[in-house]
């Protein structure tokens, strides 16, 4: 097959090399091997490439700024996001083209800091650390997670992950998702129609689903104000799927006892924004589910295990239902 690799021109930190390609190949010899495999960075290598390019591995930013374009022998673009919500409408799509996400790449990065930030707002964290930054010595005493409540929006990559570790510390973990099918690390899975039913009995509500349609605004002011007193929010799915002023306003009163995010409305915050001098709050830069050391090696073994699959003629597994937004 003919594959190009089009890095970013701005994000090097993330820059895809040969040597990575040769590597990936290597551990999946069976399907890695005997393909005609370019790079390129600027918009003049991918324009020469798409002149007969079959497969397109790329990211987010591209596809905005190069697409659509002319690609009469393309096959499949593999996109190194998880979330393509920022690509809609998907009329830039070439008809006949599957687009795939690399779903999965984000598992352990995003779990592990999910359960950090439980963890954090189990012991206090962010309260300390807005009285660090006043300068103000106040005792707090956090608790330990056996026995208390989260609610985990999303069991996909990111929510499953954090279920999984959610059970080994003994939380009760209630998952939400869009068809309650049961999960081996929750102890109850709900249909998102039922959120309300939940949130009053929920120390701990985590976001990890994907930005859809149906989720657009889904935790806004009036789903805040059912969680408990002193209950805390994680979201490390999308900015949208929380409306930040009320969650602003939850901590200035006292309601919620702190939150950690990760994604925002809009990404970069802007400067003066409430969110940088909101009490009680733990910024993330967008950073939550990527390590820069594995990233890419772990989406490339997802191309390829979908490149697999459509040479054997099999459903593509990371395939991208432009439908349902996931």
């Amino acid at each position: 097959m003919r594959i190009h690799i089009q890095n970013p021109e701005n994000d090097p930190l993330f820059d895809f090399s040969l040597a990575m390609w040769d590597a990936a190949a290597a551990r999946a010899p069976d399907i890695g091997f005997g393909h005609s495999v370019s790079l390129g960075t600027t918009p003049a290598d991918f324009a020469a490439a798409m002149q007969d390019a079959e497969a397109l591995v790329t990211d987010v930013s591209v596809i905005k700024a190069l697409f659509p374009c002319p690609a009469p022998r393309l096959k499949l673009i593999f996109l190194t996001n998880a979330g393509l919500d920022g690509l809609a409408p998907f009329t830039w799509l070439p008809p006949g083209v599957a687009l795939l996400n690399n779903r999965g790449t984000h598992a352990v990065k995003a779990g592990e800091f999910a359960i950090m930030s439980i963890l954090m707002l189990a012991n206090r964290v962010p309260a300390m650390v807005t009285n660090q930054r006043a300068g103000t010595w106040r005792k707090l005493w956090g608790s330990g997670l056996g026995g208390r409540r989260v609610t985990i929006v999303g069991l996909g990559t990111l929510g499953g992950a954090t279920a999984e570790h959610a059970a080994r510390f003994g939380l009760r973990v209630t998952g939400v998702r869009a068809h309650p099918a049961p999960h081996p690390h929750c102890t109850c899975v709900i249909g998102t129609d039922a959120l309300d039913s939940v949130l009053p009995e929920t120390d701990f509500l985590v976001l990890a689903c994907p930005l859809t349609d149906a989720t657009r605004g889904l935790v806004d002011r009036r789903r805040l104000g059912l969680l408990p007193q002193g209950a805390g929010v994680v979201n490390i799915g999308r900015g949208a799927l929380l409306d930040q002023d009320a969650l602003c306003d939850r901590l200035d009163d006292g309601h919620l006892s702190g939150a950690v995010l990760d994604v925002f409305t809009p990404e970069p915050i802007p400067p003066g924004h409430r969110l940088w001098s909101t009490p009680n709050l733990i910024i993330s830069p967008h950073t939550a589910a990527d390590d820069p050391a594995t990233y890419n090696p772990l989406s490339l073994d997802i191309f390829l295990d979908n490149l697999r699959a459509w040479r054997d003629g099999r459903p593509l597994p990371n395939r991208f239902d432009t439908g349902r937004g996931y």
